[in-house]
């Protein structure tokens, strides 16, 4: 890693969102849709400065709303363009209709979440509410853990989906990683990736070849382009795999779909996912010393779900902790994570007790101590397999 950054890298303090700014234009981006929300704006106002700067030829799209910034995105896209835009909580809630349009007309857009709880009541602060709200809607989704893999997520994004031709978001937690300080490695030599995400000169509306796109569909082939949504999602496992491995070979750093640590001879693994992840695994070091056989791991995609990598997990797991920050009301198993992996496990016919814990909505504090307890009590075998939910107030 140091003989590859010595050469082409430069590393510069850098919160989560400037690196989400850096990797846009260091992927040279087209188009930008720009609507400030919190956590997210400084994303949009990095890159207006490189913009003005002359560090990146992009048309910057100021909007009145999220809603307006992914119908822009679409457009901008549809023409061929590169696209990029960014938001948050609310805002992503605003554009959940457009969400499906353009992954229903198969655009490659890349966004970035500085994911945020969701109001009421009104919460400025971190969870993954919002992120969740989106499963269903066929975005490929990225959740990362450092503003690291922020940068070489935004990068990746961008080969997933002009492969596949289905947009990426790249979610990260709001404040905690979108506005704290980490050293990034950000690309030193201009071009770097082009070859990495070459320009395939791709356009769809072309005044030469007119066409309709987003045009109504009647029963019979309303199934069948969804079927083919389907495929291309299935297609775009194999495909994150291939681009994180790329990556890795090219640039010197690779991530995997699923994130293990001290996973062997563990008779429990907590499984989470962002940035709670660097909490979890402090944890499982000090509960390590104390002789306690305890590991982690974290879900890197969750969309489309690493099915291949969580079997493995499980299948050298005596029993599961699940720390999701969002949940699913009327569920008995009411963690996102936690109801997808037990769905995946009853398709797999694995028997693997999995505790679902709900933590750190709205940003509340989880600490090593918090982990521990839920390890302690999840090791107790005194726990239903049902959801649990952490330090709420009775």
């Amino acid at each position: 890693m140091e003989t590859i950054a010595k050469s082409i890298w430069k590393r510069l303090p850098l919160s989560s969102n400037y690196a989400v700014a850096y990797a846009a234009r260091d992927s040279d981006v087209d188009e930008i849709a720009a609507y400030p929300i919190t956590p997210q704006t400084t994303v949009v106002e990095k890159l207006s400065e490189f913009i003005a700067n002359g560090e990146l030829l992009a048309e910057m799209v100021h909007v009145e709303s999220e809603h307006s910034a992914m119908s822009a995105s679409i457009g901008a896209s549809a023409a061929g363009a590169r696209a990029f835009t960014a938001t948050s909580s609310q805002g992503l809630e605003l554009m959940h209709e457009l969400l499906h349009i353009a992954s229903g007309m198969r655009l490659p857009i890349v966004m970035s979440v500085a994911a945020r709880a969701l109001s009421a009541p009104l919460s400025i602060w971190g969870d993954y509410s919002d992120v969740m709200n989106t499963r269903d809607t066929s975005w490929i989704t990225i959740i990362a853990s450092s503003a690291q893999e922020v940068y070489d997520s935004i990068v990746q994004a961008y080969r997933i989906a002009e492969s596949v031709m289905l947009p990426v978001m790249v979610a990260y937690d709001g404040f905690m990683m979108s506005h704290t300080y980490e050293p990034v490695f950000v690309s030193e030599k201009a071009g770097l990736f082009r070859d990495y995400i070459p320009r395939k000169g791709r356009v769809v509306l072309d005044t030469k070849k007119p066409v309709t796109m987003g045009a109504v569909a009647n029963p019979d082939w309303y199934y069948e382009t969804k079927y083919q949504q389907v495929k291309a999602m299935s297609d775009a496992y194999g495909l994150s795999v291939e681009a994180d491995q790329t990556f890795s070979k090219l640039y010197g750093r690779g991530y995997g779909l699923v994130e293990e640590y001290n996973v062997d001879n563990s008779e429990l693994v907590i499984l989470t996912y962002g940035g709670i992840f660097g909490t979890v695994k402090q944890a499982v070091d000090e509960m390590r010393e104390q002789g306690i056989p305890v590991g982690a791991a974290r879900v890197r995609l969750f969309r489309p779900f690493p099915l291949n990598e969580l079997r493995s997990l499980l299948l050298k797991s005596k029993a599961v902790a699940v720390l999701d920050r969002s949940f699913s009301n009327g569920l008995p198993v009411s963690g996102p994570l936690a109801v997808e992996l037990k769905s995946m496990m009853n398709s797999y016919n694995i028997n693997v007790p999995v505790y679902s814990y709900i933590v750190g909505l709205g940003q509340r504090t989880v600490t090593e101590a918090d982990i521990s307890k839920i390890a302690s009590q999840a090791l107790s075998s005194k726990v239903s397999n049902e959801s649990i939910y952490w330090g709420v107030r009775e």
